[in-house]
């Protein structure tokens, strides 16, 4: 099982440096994977909890893929209906290309009305959407002709909702739910069998057990955050992705706390 960490790429803290050390961090403990996040228009409701500057994914990834080697690079998750899918084909086909093959395509509805009224996309629709997108990207790198290499990228799909799950299977090369506690990831594979399985996992670590039943994955003692990678390995996940971000967008002006957690948990998972 490969660990990843979905890297800030916004807020006050974040700079050109700040992501390259991000980069250098994540790749240099040894993680497979490195993740960014999206938005197009920083709206009032995006703002809040993501803020300015908020640097684009292609853009981003492109760019830390000409700074790392063997690292993974991918998106938790493109926002699939803010984009002509054509052009979302073509991005991705390209950055894909250029890293030799290192580029993972999380997608996901979204969720902030705001900035889909300033995108001019119907937020009431953004879930047909993204399943008319899906079926575009995957028909345009089938029909990509006379390239002997021809590969398609891989798509993790996001969210937990029935029409979610039904997108996972039906599109997905695997589920990539977001910050849900064990319980619930486990029931959801017992009913809906996946292509994959690839879940974002929070990072939070406490002195204290946390006893919280709902108690999200990820969250707790070194102890509970070893245990969840066991179960989350157990049930089948081929990549977990850490997300040490909380919600404060003056974490971002922390990043070394977040650098020595996951320098922790990274050190005792490869020795347990």
């Amino acid at each position: 099982m490969q660990l990843g960490v979905n890297v800030p790429n916004f807020g006050p803290g974040t700079d050109p440096g700040v992501l390259r050390e991000w980069a250098r961090t994540v790749e240099g403990l040894g993680f497979g994977l490195l993740m960014v996040s999206d938005h197009v228009a920083v709206t009032p409701d995006v703002a809040e909890r993501y803020p300015e500057p908020f640097y684009e994914p292609f853009s981003t990834l492109s760019w830390l893929a000409g700074i790392t080697t063997g690292l993974r690079l991918g998106t938790t998750v493109l926002v699939l209906p803010y984009r002509n899918p054509l052009l979302v084909a073509r991005m991705a086909g390209t950055l894909d290309r250029l890293s030799g093959g290192r580029f993972v395509l999380g997608v996901g509805v979204g969720w902030a009305r705001q900035e889909f009224d300033a995108l001019g996309v119907p937020f009431a629709a953004r879930g047909r959407l993204t399943d008319d997108h899906l079926s575009t990207l995957r028909d345009a790198w089938a029909g990509e002709a006379g390239e002997s290499d021809r590969r398609t990228v891989p798509v993790w799909v996001g969210g937990h909702s029935a029409a979610a799950l039904r997108r996972a299977v039906r599109f997905g090369d695997a589920w990539h739910p977001l910050r849900l506690p064990l319980a619930r990831m486990r029931s959801v594979l017992a009913e809906h069998p996946m292509p994959g399985f690839a879940p974002r996992i929070a990072l939070r670590m406490t002195t204290t057990p946390v006893d919280d039943p709902e108690r999200p994955a990820g969250v707790g003692t070194l102890d509970q955050i070893l245990d969840d990678l066991r179960r989350l390995r157990d049930l089948g996940a081929e990549t977990v992705v850490f997300d040490p971000y909380h919600g404060d967008p003056e974490e971002t002006r922390r990043p070394q706390e977040a650098w020595q957690t996951l320098t922790t948990v990274a050190t005792h998972w490869r020795s347990a």
